[in-house]
């Protein structure tokens, strides 16, 4: 997700991204980028994501499938804010009444411009000032967002005249384009597009080998959700203006023969009104059922002879006829190599540029998809010759754009994203990569793209700059990669008196600088201290073109990540400049001895990491110490007799591991960069170094350490048993003995945390009195008592005068598992009080933090005075996961409640299915491209798997993959993505490791899943890998008994118990009956769903879903083996009347006919094969319907008869031997007696004449068809001779003997009537009859069906629906599937 948030002044949408949940502000203005964090102008409110509880939450800029919480500025009890990944804060600067001061300044009109970019605060504009030629010249930045918009304001030109844009890359693939298909000019130049448009090339283009490679898109596809709704709004309007021209036509067309003929009595005038009506109604129905796909684009790429060039044809998009045509234009190519860019439309206004691969195989359009990438872009690099101070930070500096946030999922980041565009940045030889984003990790430092990013670190010396994360103000809430990888710069966001006054327009700003309330805090779960410096996490930036402003305000860890990368690009621009080396390691040490404490307590470290940093002393300390070895000390810290777990830091805060003294062992290893000289480097490297603790009293450690090359060890000892309540932050860190004012070379975090324990019975534990002003975090640690499930907690606040919006986060860090976060963003009146439920986890230290925004009542000298209660409840169970194996045996479960009695209601629903499915097909190919080569020179590989699954009935369906899903940094797997399709190759739903549920109808469906990894023996491990597709059910309530034989005698109901302290009590949960079990439910296949027991104290009605209750546990139950089928033949055993050799006959004839449908006709050699076996099955079986009805479906087979008009011809030829064979008046006698057969010979004969029926019904239903289409072939005549007479009373003959049987408005039998009313000119009701069979089609849709409304609407010149359906058949029917 990406880590910023955007603000309009009338409020903004947000959407979701990977990180968690959606936040909503109450306006209308553009989406954005996913975790974006609220400012003082809304109150975006948090809710909880519907992930599973240890997923940290964050803002996401995502796409379709998740629900939102819309909320307005209103007093709200709960909302759901996110966060990056696991991360929070820590404390806030200052705290209570005393400092309730502001800033008694004004801006001027250039102060104020340039707090607008923020760069005096990490003094980049002083240093600038100073060094004016080492504003960021020479110096490359990869940024790695959600793509880039080249038209941007600033963006085009560094201050010393170069190209700012390098390069923009899609590195997702969202924008890929199937460019495979090889066509040719005809004498005209005309080529037809994949399309199937016809379109005219341009005669100066060059093109020696005249082959062209055709590809289309639908262009909504390249658009972010925001430009597609302003898009569709305004094509909304032009249709609607053009339908209700043609119903007004339609109308007049009707009054006119309303008044033509007053009374209508003759038949075929009321067909003739009847058709006229229904040209009314059909236009006025498509008005309601509107829904705009987007417009289709052409791409056509062929080679000039020196690169690949590309031109699309967008006249789809444009109202003129005149524009958008293909010849028109302006060819380009890779952007790299002339840098230019196009514009789809003046309508959209998007800028897109071209990228070819693969010898033209693929075609990539590049779009952003979100505003967000751009934002960053300028905050970093942004110049402006003609305003100088809304310059970027790094004016001089130039980027590539590496698009990382995939359009198809709403702009979530992917792991071939990620490969690609660390890829993309080695290969420029890029300085530094901007990443604003991130998302919650199971393991800190650790991962795929982590092993990939430290490589490219140690290798290349790229430095690698990344947003802390979005989701404090708890601690340990940093996010991967950011806050939890060592190879990276993690950053906080920071915001100055300046900022909150200017770009944030608050009333009076605060006095000092802090931190926003919202960003990610340190440690991580390993104790590494998350956050390595801050940086300003605001900026009024530009934005995209389309977005039809220049610039805006957002703000973020996404925000202060590109500040601090583009001061960083001062510092090397001055190092290559003057020759100093440039590393990494140095550089990352520069910062962090040179940065300004944030704030006067030890543990405002983990909130600021070492603090705000600043460019010119920086600078300096890089000057000085050039000359000392690039070395990155790398920390493995473990506790004193144990190997593993390695941490990078020590971190206590579970019961007596922080209240007793612990011994710890600190390996400190040396790391050189790759190529380092043995004998130059690695043997001569000697540092002695002096160890400190920054409070010896509780962390000791030895005097000196004697550092080599191949690193050393030495010990530690911590005693907390002094320590009061609370958060205690300490450093051990070690000095250059020779050079003391390096400062310190390395730092080993020391976070300890004491809980208060809750000894009063029953379990409250209040905090009274509380002090709070803006910014102001108050942080409490209590140990949660053993037993406990849930918490109850209460908080009143008074004391101020306008509305006071507050942070309130709850976390408990548990092993391999992501920080347990539950989170509020309630507003407060004076007084008021509001009530909140959490879950707990029994035994852990939670943290509670309550923050009160920070420019929340700023512009208040009145602090709020905060009460909080929090009351502990809890029904413990001996089993938390219940498995019901699929026998009738019902599962014994024990509850207790060991604080206080609670009441135990249980209640167990299943709710969903879960069916596996085994790959039918495994494809393991070599990836071609360039873009997909390592480096370390490995290409990379993908895996696809195929999976088919069918649905009986229309479904909401999720793919879920246990083993891959949930994980995109933590995880060794590269890449994951999937898409759904169904027979016609339409994608219903394409996803990553966040599966979202999906609409789809009945039908059959392919899942293709594609995996990628360089190591082709992991790949073939997952060959056989098993996909569940899960949907939903009606809800199954289970049956609770208080005996283990209750689920037979039906005795012994268990509804409710008061549970006593310490006092068990045991129930049975029976398994669902037989009859509830959905049908046809395949072997291995799990019933899903929830159970819980306890009940809130305050709620007085009884839950009937374990979601209203406060904690539930998941359930499952194994769908039993299905009955087997009985013998059919063995249980009928009567007696046959006819003789064995009669049997046998029959038998042979009917193996004989099964074998003819068999055989292929894809030849003519086949082909006239299957005609002699015809002949001689006719001679030996005359009149024998069956027979005759198989040939004629052999021939209604055939799809590339190349003679249509005979082929045809011969359908009415089969048909008519169908329709001979049958004895008519026999079957009509039979089917007019109703008497049900009394016997199974009576039974035979009853199926027997069905099915001659419907062979004659089908019969004359093709010969129908065949008709019609000969007369469409042939086409019209001037006059009607005898013969075409003849023809059409052929055809009315037909139909009419045809109705005798079937209902030819049916399903079956509709698209004859259809063509019926078409041939009597009657297109409205051939219209209405078409519609209401497509409407009844409850399967995948029929493309015959479709193509026949798309002529009929071409008849009758509706040509705006003409445009409409075409661009609805490329949704429907494309040609093939889309790149991966």
């Amino acid at each position: 997700m990406d880590l910023s948030l955007q603000l309009q002044i009338h409020g903004a949408l947000i959407n979701k991204g990977p990180s968690c949940t959606s936040y909503w502000a109450s306006s209308s203005s553009l989406s954005l980028p996913r975790d974006f964090i609220s400012s003082s102008t809304f109150l975006l409110h948090r809710r909880l994501r519907r992930r599973s509880c240890s997923r940290s939450r964050g803002i996401r800029l995502r796409r379709s499938g998740f629900s939102a919480m819309p909320c307005s500025s209103s007093d709200t009890l709960t909302a759901s804010r996110v966060g990056c990944g696991g991360g929070g804060g820590g404390g806030a600067v200052g705290g209570g009444a005393e400092n309730a001061s502001v800033a008694n300044f004004k801006l001027n009109e250039s102060t104020f411009i340039a707090s607008l970019m923020p760069k005096k605060e990490i003094r980049a504009d002083c240093f600038i000032e100073a060094h004016p030629e080492y504003d960021g010249r020479g110096v490359v930045i990869a940024i790695f967002d959600s793509g880039f918009d080249p038209s941007a304001a600033g963006l085009h030109v560094t201050s010393d005249g170069k190209p700012k844009v390098l390069d923009v890359i899609d590195c997702t693939g969202s924008g890929d384009i199937d460019t495979s298909t090889v066509v040719k000019a005809n004498e005209d130049g005309h080529i037809r597009g994949a399309s199937g448009a016809t379109l005219v090339v341009n005669s100066s283009w060059k093109n020696p080998t005249g082959e062209w490679r055709v590809g289309s898109k639908l262009v909504y596809q390249l658009f972010t959700d925001d430009l597609t709704s302003r898009v569709k709004k305004e094509r909304r309007k032009s249709w609607d203006e053009k339908n209700q021209e043609e119903i007004a036509k339609a109308v007049n067309n009707l009054y006119d023969f309303d008044q033509k003929h007053s009374k209508v009595e003759d038949a075929k005038l009321k067909k003739t009104r009847e058709d006229l009506q229904s040209k009314v109604d059909f236009l006025k129905k498509q008005a309601d059922k509107y829904e705009d796909k987007g417009p289709v684009i052409d791409a056509v790429v062929w080679h000039d002879g020196e690169v690949w060039r590309v031109a699309l044809d967008t006249q789809s998009l444009e109202e003129d006829p005149d524009s958008g045509k293909l010849a028109d234009f302006s060819p380009l190519t890779n952007y790299r190599i002339e840098r230019k860019y196009g514009v789809f439309s003046r309508l959209d206004a998007c800028s897109f540029v071209a990228n070819v691969y693969d010898e033209g195989k693929v075609l990539s359009i590049v779009t952003d998809s979100s505003p967000h990438g751009t934002h960053v872009a300028g905050i970093a690099t942004a110049h402006h010759p003609e305003e100088h101070l809304l310059n970027g930070v790094a004016p001089g500096a130039q980027i590539i754009s590496c698009k990382i946030g995939d359009s198809r999922l709403g702009s979530m980041e992917t792991g071939t994203g990620l490969t690609r565009a660390l890829i993309a940045a080695l290969e420029h030889n890029c300085d530094l990569v901007n990443m604003s984003y991130g998302e919650p990790a199971l393991l800190p430092d650790y991962g795929r793209f982590v092993d990939l990013v430290t490589e490219a670190v140690n290798k290349r010396r790229l430095i690698f700059v990344s947003s802390a994360g979005n989701s404090g103000p708890a601690l340990t809430t940093v996010g991967a990669p950011g806050g939890t990888t060592s190879s990276i710069i993690g950053v906080g966001a920071y915001v100055s008196p300046a900022m909150a006054a200017g770009a944030h327009s608050v009333v009076e700003p605060p006095s000092e600088g802090l931190e926003y309330t919202w960003s990610s805090r340190g440690p991580t779960s390993d104790g590494d201290l998350g956050v390595c410096i801050s940086a300003p996490g605001g900026a009024v930036a530009p934005v995209p073109t389309w977005t039809l402003q220049r610039r805006m305000l957002m703000n973020g860890t996404s925000m202060a990540s590109p500040s601090a990368c583009g001061a960083i690009a001062l510092l090397l621009s001055a190092m290559k400049a003057e020759g100093i080396p440039v590393s990494p390691y140095s550089v990352r040490r520069a910062l962090e001895n040179t940065s300004t404490p944030v704030g006067d307590l030890p543990e405002d470290k983990l909130t600021t990491g070492q603090g705000l940093m600043q460019v010119d002393k920086a600078y300096e300390y890089l000057k000085q110490f050039q000359d000392y070895p690039c070395v990155f000390y790398q920390i493995k810290v473990n506790l004193s007799g144990k190997t593993i777990p390695t941490s990078r830091g020590i971190y206590l805060r579970e019961g007596t591991a922080c209240r007793q003294s612990t011994e710890w062992t600190i390996q400190v290893d040396p790391k050189f960069h790759e190529g380092a000289s043995n004998l130059k480097e690695l043997v001569p490297f000697e540092e002695c170094l002096e160890l400190h603790s920054t409070d010896e009293g509780v962390v000791r450690v030895p005097d000196y350490l004697l550092l080599t090359n191949n690193g050393r060890g030495f010990n530690v000892v911590v005693d907390p048993t002094n320590l009061g309540d609370g958060v205690h932050y300490f450093e051990v860190y070690g000095i250059d003995c020779k050079a003391p004012e390096r400062g310190p070379l390395f730092r080993i975090p020391v976070t300890i945390i004491i809980p208060k324990t809750v000894a009063n019975q029953p379990p409250v534990i209040s905090f009274q009195q509380m002090s709070f002003i803006s910014g102001h975090i108050e942080r409490r640690y209590i140990e949660v008592p053993h037993g406990a499930t849930w918490a109850e907690a209460t908080m009143r606040t008074s004391g101020f005068d306008t509305t006071r919006r507050f942070y309130i986060d709850t976390l408990q860090v548990c092993p391999l598992r992501r920080p347990i976060k539950w989170e509020s963003a309630p507003t407060f009146a004076s007084p008021s009080a509001k009530s909140f439920v959490f879950p707990v986890v029994s035994g852990q230290t939670m943290e509670l933090a309550i923050a009160q925004f920070w420019s929340s009542g700023l512009g208040s000298r009145e602090p709020t005075i905060v009460d909080f209660e929090i009351e502990f409840h809890g029904v413990g169970v001996d089993k938390e996961e219940l498995l019901l194996d699929g026998s009738e045996a019902p599962i014994k479960v024990e509850a207790e409640a060991l604080l206080a009695s609670e009441k135990l209601v249980p209640i167990a629903v299943l709710n969903k299915i879960r069916v596996p499915y085994q790959p039918i097909d495994a494809q393991l190919k070599t990836l071609s491209t360039g873009r997909d080569r390592l480096l370390s020179g490995k290409q990379i590989l993908a895996l696809t798997l195929t999976y088919k699954f069918k649905l009986e009935d229309s479904a909401e369906v999720k793919p879920y993959i246990p083993l891959l899903n949930n994980r995109i940094y933590d995880t060794k797997f590269e890449s994951q993505f999937f898409m759904i399709s169904d027979t016609n190759k339409r994608v219903y739903a394409m996803g990553d490791v966040y599966p979202e549920s999906s609409k789809l109808p009945k039908g059959e469906y392919k899942l293709q899943l594609y995996l990628r990894h360089e190591n082709v023996e992991l790949l073939e491990k997952l060959k056989q890998l098993t996909v569940f597709i899960e949907r939903n059910m009606g809800e199954i309530r289970l049956n609770l008994h208080s005996e283990p034989d209750g689920p037979f005698t039906g005795n012994g109901a268990f509804k409710s118990s008061v549970l006593m302290p310490g006092v068990k009590e045991a129930f049975y949960l029976g398994p669902p009956t037989k009859d509830k079990l959905p049908k046809n439910t395949p072997q291995g296949s799990m019933l899903v769903g929830e159970i819980s027991y306890g009940k809130l104290s305050f709620d007085e009605k009884e839950g009937k879903n374990p979601k209203d209750n406060p904690v539930s546990y998941p359930i499952s139950y194994v769908v039993p083996p299905n009955k087997p089928e009985e013998d059919k033949k063995a249980a009928s055993a009567p007696t046959c009347s006819k003789s064995v050799s009669e049997r046998l006959e029959q038998e042979v004839r009917d193996t004989k006919i099964k074998f003819l449908g068999n055989l292929k006709q894809e030849t003519e050699e086949e082909r006239s094969e299957w005609r002699k076996l015809c002949t001689c099955l006719k001679s030996e079986y005359p009149d024998y319907t069956p027979l005759l009805a198989k040939i004629l479906e052999g021939l209604l087979s055939r799809s590339d008869a190349g003679d249509k008009i005979s082929h045809h011809e011969e359908i009415i030829e089969a048909a008519n031997e169908v329709v001979r064979s049958v004895d008519v008046d026999e079957l009509a006698r039979f089917l007019l007696d109703k008497t049900e057969p009394e016997d199974d010979e009576a039974e035979k004969l009853k199926k027997k004449m069905e099915v001659t029926r419907d062979q004659l019904a089908d019969a004359l239903y093709q010969k129908g068809l065949a008709m019609a289409r000969i007369e469409n072939l042939k086409g019209e005549k001037e006059g009607e001779g005898e013969e075409e007479s003849s023809q059409k009373d052929k055809f009315e003959e037909n139909f009419k003997e045809l109705t005798k049987w079937v209902d030819v408005k049916s399903s079956k039998y509709g698209t004859l009537t259809v063509l019926r009313e078409k041939r009597l000119s009657r297109l409205g009701t051939a219209l209405k009859v078409l519609d209401d069979l497509i409407q009844n089609e409850n399967e995948t849709a029929n493309k015959k069906l479709y193509e026949l409304k798309l002529d009929l609407l071409e008849e009758i010149g509706w040509s705006h629906l003409v445009t409409y359906e075409k661009q609805w058949m490329q949704v429907r029917f494309p040609k093939s599937l889309p790149l991966f």
